[in-house]
């Protein structure tokens, strides 16, 4: 059984190699998301599913995809038809296509390591665990990786360069992230403030959002009804939207000027923060390239409290 663990943990992923992209289902994917608000309830949840198993479409049968988005298969033909396709075999060819290029490394992960959890029937160690979790997460950094290559994640930095003031919220599990997206994003000359809702004064704090702001929201289905809020007030002030959400689909990529996609990694049902995580250190760190951010001189002491 350890050895069955050990194969899936370091199975190689070939770094530094990025797969080929996927034109023809990239621009579908823009196209659903264009579409996204137009579409019925059915149709929606069929976007988000085609959206969110984009590396497994190509082998779905069409009473799989109607099985786990709770619809008709008549449903998944409609939506393939909405799109332009003649069936849902002909939308399913262009991510088949793509098959042969990679399957996310992740959600391949999730798979196998089901299938090690069924066999091992209670007897993993807590290390076992550990290692599973380590795992889970090294796996999605690759994904992150791999689709980080775009220039949404420029038109953030972009944003973020040129204002004077940020705005943070994250609520319940984005919170951690929001916190130390605000705590780095105070090195640098620009007002942040990370927007807490404390003593519920989150419109009180929102008066003081002007024109040319720049608010970061990060917010994951179910999407903190709170963070939704704040996105709305903000960007009705006059604020740009920075969205650290898991959709193109999300109800904040709708107001968004960027909308930076992160799918975290589960393990035994748990979803990682590695990846939100790492990007906003990545945020960090490239604004303070791009401004070229000084570093002064600190004494031991200080750089130890850093």
């Amino acid at each position: 059984m350890l050895q069955q663990i050990a194969d899936i943990v370091n199975a190689p992923h070939a770094p530094g190699v990025r797969p080929e992209s996927n034109p023809a289902a990239e621009q579908l994917l823009a196209d659903i998301g264009d579409a996204y608000e137009s579409l019925s309830r059915q149709l929606k949840v069929i976007a988000r599913y085609v959206e969110q198993h984009r590396d497994h479409i190509g082998l779905d049968r069409i009473q799989d995809v109607a099985q786990r988005c709770e619809v008709q298969p008549s449903a998944v033909i409609r939506f393939a038809k909405r799109f332009g396709f003649s069936g849902y075999s002909e939308m399913q060819k262009i991510f088949r296509d793509g098959i042969a290029q990679q399957i996310a490394p992740s959600r391949n992960y999730q798979v196998r390591i089901r299938r090690v959890i069924e066999q091992a029937q209670g007897r993993l160690s807590s290390a076992d665990i550990a290692d599973e979790f380590i795992g889970g997460s090294i796996s999605g950094m690759q994904e992150l990786k791999r689709d980080l290559h775009s220039t949404v994640f420029d038109d953030a930095v972009a944003l973020l360069a040129a204002t004077d003031a940020i705005w943070v919220v994250g609520c319940r599990r984005s919170f951690a992230v929001a916190t130390y997206l605000t705590y780095a994003l105070q090195h640098t000359d620009k007002r942040v403030a990370l927007l807490t809702g404390l003593g519920g004064m989150y419109e009180g704090h929102l008066r003081s959002v002007r024109p040319g702001d720049v608010i970061v929201v990060i917010s994951y289905t179910p999407y903190a009804p709170e963070s939704l809020e704040c996105a709305r007030v903000a960007v009705g002030r006059g604020a740009r939207l920075i969205a650290i959400t898991d959709s193109q689909m999300s109800p904040l990529a709708a107001m968004a000027d960027a909308t930076l996609v992160v799918h975290e990694s589960s393990t035994f049902g748990f979803r990682s923060l590695t990846n939100t995580l790492c990007l906003a250190q990545s945020l960090f760190i490239a604004l303070a390239y791009r401004t070229e951010l000084p570093s002064a001189p600190v004494d031991a002491a200080t750089a130890a409290e850093r």
